[in-house]
């Protein structure tokens, strides 16, 4: 079974962090930038990716903390 990935989307009492596909919030926080590390930390635990939510519920960014299948194009190693 894969890991499910980490959301961080808009709740009635701040900014809520969920496991994508659940019910529950893992953590609910008054500010979007303390939801955004708890779900970084939860992201980076679990190897997932971090999908980040505007206040009208449409995804703004994403971040990867595990094994991306489409990495940057443009990163040189």
């Amino acid at each position: 079974m894969s890991k499910k990935d980490i959301q961080v989307v808009p709740h009635p009492d701040g900014w809520a962090v969920k496991r994508e596909g659940g019910e529950r919030a893992s953590s609910v926080h008054e500010r979007k930038e303390d939801a955004l590390d708890a779900g970084r930390e939860l992201a980076r635990k679990d190897e997932v990716e971090l999908v980040i939510h505007g206040r009208d519920g449409k995804i703004q960014d994403s971040d990867s903390y595990g094994n991306d299948p489409s990495p940057p194009r443009d990163e040189k190693h």
